[in-house]
C-alpha cells in the first residue's frame, strides 16, 4: 500500500467571484447549536449577522443533548468544589483560568436562558440538580426530563429570532472559510440547498459546527457530526489542538441492527447499575466511585468486562427504580426502550461505548479568538483549555454558552472599534484536473468509520496508528484530488482530513491520559506530555 504523503489543496472546491452570487454581512456564524446560537444573540448588538446551517436550526448536537447542565445553583456547592472537579478530571491539561472563568459565569447564563424562556425542571421550586460521574456534588440540571438540550436551544432560538438583524440560512453546506492575502479570514463558500455555490463576505466569522462522532462506526452524534469545522480551519491554516482526545460515552443503547442512541449518564448518578451478562456489578472492581466514575475510565472497563466475558456489550440496570418516576423524568429513555419491548421493570438495558465529544479542536484564547485574524470559533469545534484530557460531564453546554458569548462579544467589540464595510474582492481559484480513479465515497466513509473505531478507538497502540494513517493517506490521494458538487462528497474529504490528524496527534502522545489510553504507553509521563498537541 503506498505511504506517500496526503495531498492538500486550499480549497475543495473552485471559486470565481466573477459568476459566483455573493452576499454582506458584518458576522458570519456557522452552526446552530448552543455555541454558535449564543454567539449569534451577542453579536447582533453590533451589527448585521447571518447564520448558516448546514441542517435546520434543530439539527445539532446541542438539541439532542440528554443529560444537562452544570452550573453551581445551591448553597452546599461552591464555584471551588466545580473548579477543582474539573481539574481532577481534565488528567492535568486543563487551564485553570479558563475552567475557573467558565464556572464562574454559569450562575449569570442560567438565569439569562430563564428569561429567554428555558423551563428547568424544579422540586418545589427550586431548580432541580442531580449528580454525575466525576462531580463532588449535585449540580447538573436538566430541562423537560432527559430533553436539556432541546430546552435550551429553544429558548435560545425564540430570543434569535425576535433579533431583527439576524438572518439564517438552512440547509446552507459551508464549504470553506476564505481568507486573505494576510490570512485575514474573510468570510465563506458554502452551497445553497438549490445546489449552487454562494460566497459570503463577513468582517467577522465565527466557527460553531460541532464535533466529530461521525468519524466512528459506533457514535451518539447525530449525521451532521463529520468535523467540518475542523477541517475548514486545518485548509485555512488555523492551529488544532488535542485532536487525540475523543471522549466515548460509556452508555449507549446496543440493539443489533440499530442505530445507537445515548443513555444518559443521569441514570448512573442516580442509582442505574452497570452489569455484565452474567448479572456481576463490576465497577467497583475499577474504580472505588463505581457507577460514578469519569466517563474514561467507566468506558474502558466496561470495554474490558465486554473483552473478558466474549460479549458484545454490557447491561444498565433500573429494575429497582420506580417505574412511574422513570417515565416522568427520563421520558426519552422510556419510550426509546419501550420501542425495542424492554420492560425496564424486569429487563436490564443493552449497552456500549460510543464515540461521543471531541475534546480537541480549533484551539483558541481566552475570547475565542482562532490563529487566524478575524475568525473566532466556539463550542465543540473549539479547544479553550476547559477540558483538558477529558471532559468533566454536562460541562460541555456550559463551555458552549460562556463561549458562545464571548466569541459574539468579541466579535461585536471589533465592529464597535473598526470600520466593517466590506467591498466586493476579486477572488479567483482554480482546482486542476485529476486524472486518477475515483472511488466509492460512501464505501470509503463507512470503511473509514470502522477503521477509526477499530485503530484509534477507545485503546490504541502504535502500529494500529500508524497502520491507520497509511490507510487513511491511500484514500486520501483518490478523494482530496477530486471536486464534489454535494455536501455527501465534501464531508468525506473533511472526515478523511480529520481523521488523519487525530490518528497523527494520538501516535505523537506515547502516553495514557484522560480519554486517550495507549495499550503500549499504560502510564501518564507527566515529564514528556503535560502539554498540548498542535497541529497547523
Amino acid at each position: 500500500m503506498t505511504s506517500k504523503q496526503p495531498e492538500f489543496r486550499r480549497y475543495l472546491v473552485p471559486i470565481n467571484t466573477l459568476s459566483t452570487p455573493q452576499f454582506f454581512t458584518d458576522c458570519l456564524v456557522i452552526g446552530s447549536g448552543v455555541a454558535g446560537l449564543r454567539a449569534a444573540i451577542e453579536a447582533s448588538a453590533a451589527g448585521s449577522v447571518t447564520l448558516v446551517c448546514k441542517g435546520t436550526l434543530e439539527e445539532s448536537n446541542t438539541w439532542n443533548a440528554q443529560g444537562g447542565i452544570a452550573a453551581v445553583l445551591g448553597s452546599d456547592d461552591s464555584f471551588d468544589n466545580h473548579v477543582a472537579d474539573t481539574l481532577a478530571t481534565g488528567g492535568g491539561l486543563s487551564d485553570p483560568d479558563v475552567v475557573t472563568q467558565v464556572v464562574t459565569e454559569a450562575p449569570a447564563l442560567i438565569r439569562e436562558l430563564i428569561e429567554w424562556g428555558t423551563d428547568f425542571d424544579r422540586v418545589n421550586g427550586t431548580i432541580d440538580a442531580t449528580r454525575e460521574g466525576g462531580h463532588s456534588r449535585a449540580r447538573v440540571i436538566h430541562s423537560h426530563g432527559d430533553s436539556t438540550g432541546r430546552g435550551i436551544a429553544e429558548g435560545l432560538i425564540k430570543k434569535l429570532r425576535a433579533a431583527d438583524n439576524i438572518t439564517v440560512l438552512e440547509q446552507f453546506f459551508a464549504i470553506d472559510l476564505l481568507t486573505g492575502e494576510d490570512n485575514e479570514c474573510l468570510g465563506a463558500i458554502g452551497c445553497r440547498a438549490n445546489g449552487n455555490l454562494q460566497i459570503i463576505w463577513a468582517a467577522r466569522t465565527i466557527l460553531a459546527t460541532g464535533g466529530a462522532g461521525r468519524l466512528y462506526r459506533e457514535t451518539t452524534n447525530p449525521d451532521g457530526a463529520t468535523a467540518d469545522g475542523l477541517a475548514m480551519a486545518y485548509r485555512a491554516g488555523a492551529v488544532l489542538r488535542d485532536l487525540e482526545f475523543m471522549q466515548f460515552h460509556p452508555t449507549t443503547l446496543y440493539i443489533a441492527g440499530a442505530s445507537r442512541a445515548l443513555i444518559t449518564e443521569t441514570l448512573r448518578g442516580e442509582g442505574a447499575i452497570l452489569r455484565d451478562r452474567d448479572g456481576n456489578a463490576f465497577m467497583k472492581d475499577y474504580h472505588p466511585e463505581a457507577e460514578l466514575a469519569p466517563r474514561d475510565v467507566v468506558s474502558r472497563a466496561i470495554l474490558d468486562r465486554m473483552l473478558r466475558t466474549g460479549s458484545t456489550h454490557v447491561y444498565l440496570d433500573i429494575r429497582h427504580f420506580d417505574k412511574a418516576h422513570f417515565q416522568k423524568r427520563f421520558p426519552l429513555i422510556s419510550e426509546l426502550c419501550g420501542s425495542f419491548d424492554i420492560n425496564v421493570s424486569k429487563d436490564m438495558i443493552p449497552v456500549r461505548p460510543s464515540a461521543h465529544y471531541m475534546i480537541g479542536g480549533v484551539r483558541v484564547d481566552r475570547a475565542a479568538a482562532t490563529s487566524i485574524p478575524n475568525l473566532y470559533a466556539c463550542g465543540e469545534a473549539a479547544s479553550t483549555g476547559l477540558h483538558g484530557a477529558n471532559r468533566l460531564g454536562s460541562n460541555s453546554l456550559l463551555e458552549g454558552l460562556v463561549y458562545g458569548k464571548l466569541a459574539g462579544s468579541a466579535a461585536a467589540g471589533d465592529l464597535r472599534r473598526r470600520d466593517p464595510h466590506l467591498h466586493h474582492r476579486s477572488f479567483v481559484f482554480e482546482v486542476p484536473h485529476s486524472d486518477r480513479s475515483r472511488l466509492d465515497t460512501e464505501d470509503v466513509r463507512n470503511s473509514l468509520r470502522a477503521l477509526m473505531w477499530r485503530n484509534v478507538g477507545i485503546t490504541r497502540e502504535q502500529t494500529h496508528l500508524i497502520e491507520a494513517q497509511e490507510i487513511i493517506r491511500f484514500w486520501q490521494r483518490y478523494v482530496m484530488d477530486k471536486v464534489f458538487e454535494t455536501p455527501f462528497g465534501w464531508e468525506c474529504q473533511n472526515m478523511l482530513t480529520v481523521a488523519l490528524l487525530m490518528a497523527r496527534a494520538a501516535e505523537a502522545r506515547a502516553e495514557s491520559r484522560g480519554v486517550h489510553f495507549r495499550k503500549d504507553y499504560p502510564k501518564t509521563d507527566n515529564d514528556h506530555f503535560q502539554k498540548h498537541i498542535d497541529l497547523s
